[in-house]
Parts: structure tokens; C-alpha cells; sequence
């Protein structure tokens, strides 16, 4: 609602309160804890969302909250206020003007006692903001059309059979033969059993229950659904018998028992879900008594979910893994029966201000993901349903969010056509960009983005789009021409995620030298477990420099014991101890990312994740393209200390003298410690604990110190080449003034590096720079062709200036966001306030 408040009627109220002598409720405003989402937008924000979402402590006693916005931090103007507000949160369903606003809240009590406001929380919004208001809850009921109501509208059935019988034929022809099939062998309806009391959690049987009752129920409720989608575009009522048979089957089981959404989430979610699905494409053809049935059973379902959601509550505590999609599961459930069940409404408000307001958790808006390319594709594939259903039942294109508007650059950076491996996340060690194809086609086709429809073509052949009813759907989404993303600077940082991918060539992984690196404000929490200024290597697809371990089952010995400590990547340990594992308050951070053609940086900090062992973690990571990887690490410890630098590989490391090589096939990579000498270095092959009945050959070097410390900097390099050349020229160490000056030699000149620790003034050679890091890249003539500082650097060459030697990539950014805006104003234009 669009209210002009003054600051005249807001005091009366408030010394009528004091003198009646009444003290007003004081808001909670306690700073966020770890797992919480805090307040947003936080103070002195931009956002890119217009409007933005807001968010707050859930408060004690809140009956409803009252949200305001002004132009001033004073509020003598209010410019838009809400009240009545069920929820911690509120997205506005108008978009605000340009420029900085001022927010705050107030809540009403049970009693009906109205709080103070909250303090004044100011956030600007820029003119390239994507508008993506959300429309008020009538609005989205009224727009509910009659069934079929999910995935596709009444109106879409008369076009989706012509496709049927014309350019979609051999896809309607495999539905078909594929419902032929559960008549012939129908599923077992039979209701699957609960856990044997003595059976213990986690173990090898109850794993065999847990998954399998999983299975169970989506044999039988998946077969109805595909049963149900083919009778609407066959009316064959064969199917329509079979699938009213298993519906029916499926409602005959305790919804609290085996397959409860308490009892076994991963059994409880597709009981759910495809059981809604089938009661709308079915609907016409079910009896009201039949109805009646499903009903009573789903408004239980549907019930346990919400209660369990609105309990956490996810609205501030979103963090964790299976509630990520158990909301939209909810939503789908809530538009399905809209209209049959009195709480569908509650449950589809529920979804639609999670989706607004705190979701996607794991990610920022450029598209990173937390938990890894492995649950990327698994969670980012469930999620394309619920957009694909927020179009059909809503006219919602979800996909108009930053963050979705970017999702296929995660993959593209992190997991290009060609790499043997899927980089940081559990369960990564297998995923390849073949793996990751068919969702991408789906982002291709729903954006029309050319670049990840070329990742699709690089990635594989033959059919983009999986079979099954959805992808019946999505095939009759156009498919966009490809384009090589040869005009995207080659290497991206995640921000949110604290994930920073380098590469050489992005286009081709024969010329591909890539790292990854992590330092991230999310810590190692949930499947995103891995060590904080940690890395990866690999060169031309072949990974060199790995994460360890492989996931035999969740939280396992293995898993917790090994997968989730500092010792399984490479990283350092402090007196043979690392970071608090699997935890958000393990938070690493990235200070500083650049990239250019010539050279990559990024640093991180990380020494709040070693739980008091470390003042002081800064990891600097500089790439001379394509050649050398200088990595700087300055630890502080609050009382002398022995540390461990360890390395990963695939294959057996060969040992010299503070300086080790591995290779895997056709890639090399030889690291050499410059600082500190006389280091002792080990390796073993030997997992402690093991995993589960897996054999599983993995190296892990230690290269540790000899004499305690309490402050030590290492500066490692790391050089890459191909197996069958020679090994790289030895990089030198020399010390200039208070910098460390790194001399690599080059195929075709050399690199010099200088690591400044106070960032002051120094001179080397031809060099004078200021900042903490410095390169300067030789051609074989011996003059100076490519220069790099670090943010706040400056560097001259022969006393000529060359400023920062601002990376390509700067220029790019600012066309990008100039291209945003653009797009924005094109696709939206200013948008009115309405009433809410």
C-alpha cells in the first residue's frame, strides 16, 4: 500500500503511548548468527533487484509486521508502507525509483501492542537493476487457471497435441511406449515398510530402506503421473484407469508413516509432488469421491511440510540442503489442490515469498553455487520445474532473476566441455560437462542464451533435451543458435560463494590451464564442506591437484572424518590441526579478484576458520599466463607454531628438495617452495579413515616446517606443462628492499613478481610499484609487454608511468552493467506503485 505518512501523526501516537505510560516493544535486532540470512538489504547496500526483497529477525510475540520505505533517513515522509505482513520478509509488488532509500520495521503482538521501529537500514538501487516485483498474493491466486493446472494450462492442451502428432512425434511415441509398459509391469503399490528398530542409522540396511522406499514411490506415483500427461494428449482412458489406480494406491499409505515428509524426507517429497501432478492432469477423470480421498490424505502431506518450514523458520534460517526444494515442493502441491484444500493457499503464499525473498541461499547473483557442480545440477534441475510451473500457473519468468539470469556461467567456468572433473562440492569427483548438458540445454532454451546453447554442443551429441513428460514440454521451447563465448573474459569470480575460476583459453580445453580457488563467507557448511584458501589444478582436462576422498555414504566416517577436514585439500593445517570442519563459522573471504589476458589474481583470507590457531591467513594467487602460478601464503599464529602445507594429487608425487612433480596423463605440474628451505616433505596414499568398501588411489603430500613460528610466509610456485617436455626452468627468490622478488623464466621471455608485504614503495630493476602484489611480463627482447598491480597498486617501468594496469576485464564489467541497464529499461521500463 502507497501511504504518505507525516512525521507529525507518527509522534502524536507516540506520546499518547508514553503518557497513557505504556513501553512500547522494542524490536530484537541481535546482528545475524551462523546459518542465519540476516538483515536485507544490509546497511549501505546496491542491490541488483528492483524491488529488493526485505528481511528481518523473526520477533517474539509477532502477530504481523509493518514494513516502511523513505527518501530520507528522518521518515517524514513515508513513501510506501505495508502492514499486516505474516512473514519476516516482504518483496514489494511495484518497483521503487533509482537512488538510495531508507528502510525499517515494526511488528504487532498477539495482543495487538504495536513495537517501536527498528533502526534505519539504508540501500541504494541503481539504474541498470533488474525489475522483478512480486505480485500481491490475490493477484497470484486470481491468475490459478481450472485444471490441469501444472506445468501447462487448459488453453496449451489443443497446441501440445498437435505437436504431438507432428514435430514431436518419436517423443509422444516414447510416452506412449513407455505407459504401454506399466500396464503391462505395473509397479508394486504395496505400502513400503518402516525402519527396523534395532537397524541403525546410517548403516549399509538402513541405507538399502531409506533409498529404496525412495525408489518405491517414485515408481508408483512418477508411473501415474506419465500415465496421467499421456491421457490428456491420447484420451486413451486405458491409461487414465492405470493412473487413477496407482493415485489411489499411493493415498492408501500413511502419510506419517515410510513415506512421511518427516519420517523419510527423500521418500516423503515425490509422494508429494507427482501425486499432485497426477490429481491435475487426472482431475476431470477422477469422481469426487475419489477426490475426497486424495485430498484428505495430501492436506496431511502438505501439512507436515509447511508446519515443518514455517517452524525453522526457513524465512531466517534458510540455510540446508533438502528444504532448499521441499518449498517449491509445497508450492506445487499448494497450486495443485488451490481451491479443494483450505491451506493450499497458505502453502502457495509460502513458496512464492521464499522464491522472492531468500532463495536461492547457496549462490550469488552472478550465478555461483556453494555446494558445488554435483548438487547444482541436482537442486538447479528440481527448481526448473517449480519456473516452469511459476509460467504456466502464474505468467512468471522467473528466469528474469539475476541470479538465473546468470545460472549457466557457473557451469561454463567451473565445469567447461572437456575438464575430467567437477571442482569443489560434494560428489564432484565424477561430474563432467557431458553430465551438466541436459540442464543447460534447459537454461538455453528458457533465456535463449547462445553461449550456454554452445556449451551444450560442445559438451555432447545427440538429444539435448531428456525424455519424459517435462521434456515433452521443454521441446517445444525454441532452440537458440549458438555463439563461443570468446567475447567473456575468461576467468570469473563468484563472489557471494567465494569461489574464483581461473583459465587460459576458455574455449578449448587442449590449451586450458585451470584453478579454482575457495575462500568463501559460507564456510565449509553442508555439501559445500571444503577447507577455506584452498585449490584446485588442472591442465588441458586433466586434474592435477585434487580434493580427496570419495563420498561413500552422507556424514560417514570417511565423509565426516576425512572429506570434511582442512587435511583432505590443499590447504594448511597449524600444528597438524585445521579449520573448524563443515561449519559456516569456518568463513573464509576474497579481498581482491582481477583478470586480464596476461595475468589472473585473486587473494583470500581465512584465518577466522581456524577457530583462534591463526590471526592471520592471507593467500595471494597470482597466474602469469599460461606458464606459472606463484602463491603467496602470510600466516600469523598467536604463539610459535609448526605448519603443514599439503598438496593432492592423483598420482604418486616425485620428491626433490623443497620441490615435488606429479603428473596425469598427458599433464604435468611441478611445484617448487621458495620460502621457506628445509622443509620436510612426505606423502602417503593411505586415507585415515578409509572409505566404505571403495578402493580409491589418491596421493596426499605434507610439506612441513622445521622450526616453529609464529609468523612464516611461504611463496610456492606451481608450474604446469605437458608430459614428454621438459620440466620448466627453476622460478628464483630474491629479497628487494621489504618485497620478495620471484624471477620465472618463460617460453618466450620471462616474469618478474614482486610480493610487497607493506605494500610501500619499492624499486627492482626497471620496476618501481607500490601495493602488494606486482608483475611484469618480458617478451624474448626483454621488453616490458604486459604489467599487473593489485587493487591500490601502481607500477612505472623506467620511470614511466603506467597506472594500475587496469585489467581488461574492468572495461568489460562496465559494459556489461551499461548492457543491463539497458536490457532492463527495455524489458520493464519504470514500473508504477500499485496498491497492496
Amino acid at each position: 500500500m502507497n501511504h504518505w505518512l507525516s512525521f507529525g501523526s507518527v509522534l502524536v501516537v507516540s506520546l499518547w503511548a508514553t503518557s497513557a505510560g505504556f513501553a512500547a516493544p522494542k524490536p530484537d535486532e541481535t546482528p545475524k548468527r551462523e546459518s542465519e540470512w540476516g538483515f536485507r538489504p544490509a546497511g549501505g547496500e546496491t542491490v541488483r533487484r528492483n524491488p529488493p526483497p526485505f528481511v528481518w529477525r523473526p520477533q517474539k510475540d509477532a502477530a504481523s509486521y509493518i514494513w516502511q520505505c523513505a527518501r530520507t533517513e528522518e521518515f517524514r515522509h513515508v513513501e510506501y508502507e505495508q502492514r499486516d505482513i505474516e512473514l519476516n520478509v516482504f518483496c514489494p509488488n511495484y518497483g521503487l525509483q533509482p537512488g538510495k532509500w531508507y528502510w525499517r520495521f515494526a511488528f504487532v503482538t498477539t495482543g495487538g501492542e504495536q513495537s517501536e521501529f527498528s533502526s534505519v537500514r539504508q540501500f541504494e538501487i541503481p539504474k541498470g537493476a533488474v525489475p522483478f516485483p512480486k505480485p500481491t498474493d490475490e493477484e497470484l491466486l486470481a491468475r490459478i487457471p481450472q485444471h490441469p493446472r501444472l506445468f501447462l494450462r487448459p488453453e496449451d492442451l489443443a497446441r501440445l497435441r498437435r505437436k504431438a502428432r507432428g514435430p514431436l512425434r518419436s517423443r509422444y511415441e516414447a510416452l506412449v511406449k513407455h505407459c504401454e509398459g506399466l500396464l503391462g509391469n505395473p509397479p508394486d503399490i504395496t505400502e513400503p515398510l518402516l525402519y527396523p528398530k534395532e537397524l541403525k542409522r546410517g548403516s549399509p540396511e538402513w541405507r538399502n530402506i531409506w533409498w529404496g522406499n525412495r525408489r518405491r514411490v517414485i515408481a508408483v506415483t512418477d508411473g501415474a503421473a506419465t500415465l496421467a500427461f499421456v491421457y490428456l494428449l491420447s484420451g486413451d482412458e486405458r491409461f487414465a484407469a492405470e493412473a487413477r489406480r496407482l493415485l489411489l494406491a499411493a493415498c492408501s499409505w500413511d502419510p506419517k508413516g515410510a513415506t512421511g515428509y518427516r519420517y523419510n524426507d527423500e521418500a516423503g517429497m515425490p509422494a508429494a509432488y507427482f501425486t499432485a501432478r497426477t490429481y491435475t492432469w487426472l482431475y476431470d477423470y477422477l469422481s469426487e469421491e475419489d477426490r475426497a480421498t486424495i485430498r484428505d490424505v495430501m492436506a496431511v502431506r502438505g501439512k507436515e511440510m509447511y508446519d515443518h518450514l514455517r517452524g525453522r523458520p526457513q524465512t531466517w534460517r534458510p540455510y540446508g540442503s533438502h528444504l532448499n526444494r521441499a518449498w517449491h515442493y509445497l508450492g506445487e502441491v499448494g497450486i495443485a489442490f488451490f481451491g479443494d484444500i483450505a491451506e493450499a493457499r497458505n502453502w502457495i503464499t509460502y513458496a512464492m515469498s521464499i522464491f522472492y525473498t531468500v532463495y536461492p541461499v547457496w549462490s550469488d547473483s552472478d550465478g555461483g553455487w556453494h555446494e558445488g557442480a554435483s548438487y547444482w545440477r541436482g537442486y538447479m534441475g528440481r527448481v526448473t520445474w517449480w519456473l516452469d510451473i511459476m509460467r504456466a500457473a502464474f505468467g512468471i519468468d522467473g528466469y528474469q532473476r539475476p541470479f538465473f539470469g546468470n545460472v549457466g556461467d557457473f557451469a561454463l567456468y567451473v565445469v567447461p566441455p572437456g575438464i575430467e572433473d567437477g571442482g569443489f562440492g560434494d560428489l564432484c569427483a565424477g561430474v563432467t560437462a557431458r553430465s551438466l548438458r541436459p540442464l543447460m540445454a534447459v537454461f538455453a532454451r528458457h533465456t535463449g542464451n547462445p553461449r550456454w546453447q554452445w556449451y551444450v554442443e560442445r559438451a555432447g551429441k545427440g538429444e539435448e533435451i531428456p525424455g519424459g513428460y517435462v521434456g515433452f514440454l521443454r521441446a517445444t521451447l525454441p532452440r537458440p543458435a549458438a555463439k563461443a563465448p570468446a567475447d567473456l573474459p575468461r576467468s570469473k569470480l563468484f563472489a557471494r560463494t567465494g569461489v574464483a575460476v581461473f583459465h587460459t583459453d576458455l574455449l578449448d580445453r587442449s590449451r586450458d590451464v585451470q584453478l579454482e580457488f575457495k575462500s568463501s563467507p559460507l564456510g565449509g557448511y553442508s555439501h559445500g564442506y571444503e577447507a577455506q584458501n584452498s585449490f584446485l589444478l588442472a591442465a588441458w582436462g586433466k586434474p592435477l591437484l585434487i580434493r580427496t576422498g570419495r563420498r561413500d555414504s552422507y556424514g560417514s566416517a570417511h565423509h565426516r572424518n576425512w572429506m570434511w577436514e582442512t587435511r583432505s585439500v590443499n590447504s594448511i593445517l597449524v600444528n597438524g590441526r585445521g579449520q573448524k570442519p563443515h561449519s559456516m563459522g569456518a568463513p573464509g573471504e576474497i579481498t581482491d579478484f582481477q583478470t586480464s589476458d596476461a595475468f589472473d589474481f585473486v587473494v583470500g583470507e581465512a584465518a577466522e576458520a581456524y577457530e583462534g590457531r591463526l590471526k592471520r591467513f592471507t593467500r595471494s594467487v597470482l597466474f602469469v599466463k599460461p606458464e606459472a602460478i606463484v602463491i603467496w601464503d602470510e600466516l600469523e599464529a598467536p604463539e610459535s607454531a609448526t605448519y603443514q602445507w599439503l598438496l593432492h594429487a592423483t598420482r604418486e608425487f616425485t620428491i626433490g628438495e623443497n620441490q615435488v612433480m606429479t603428473t596425469n596423463g598427458a599433464a604435468a605440474v611441478k611445484v617448487t617452495w621458495l620460502t621457506p628451505t628445509g622443509l620436510r616433505l612426505s606423502q602417503t596414499n593411505e586415507f585415515d579413515p578409509p572409505p566404505y568398501g571403495r578402493e580409491l588411489e589418491q596421493w596426499h603430500l605434507t610439506a612441513e616446517t622445521s622450526e616453529k613460528a609464529a609468523q612464516i610466509q611461504f611463496v610456492t610456485v606451481l608450474q604446469p606443462y605437458r608430459t614428454g617436455q621438459a620440466s620448466p626452468p627453476a622460478a628464483t627468490l630474491e629479497q628487494a628492499e621489504k618485497a620478495f622478488v620471484v624471477s620465472l623464466p618463460l617460453r618466450r621471455g620471462r616474469a618478474t613478481v614482486l610480493l610487497n608485504p607493506t605494500a610501500d614503495a619499492v624499486t627492482h630493476g626497471d620496476i618501481e610499484a607500490t601495493g602488494r602484489a606486482t608483475a611484469v611480463r618480458y617478451d624474448a627482447a626483454g621488453k616490458a609487454d604486459a604489467v599487473f598491480a593489485c587493487t591500490a597498486g601502481r607500477v612505472a617501468i623506467n620511470g614511466k608511468d603506467t597506472g594500475k594496469g587496469k585489467p581488461k576485464a574492468e572495461g568489460k564489467q562496465d559494459e556489461d552493467e551499461k548492457a543491463e541497464e539497458k536490457k532492463a529499461q527495455e524489458r520493464e521500463g519504470e514500473r508504477k506503485p500499485r496498491k497492496q
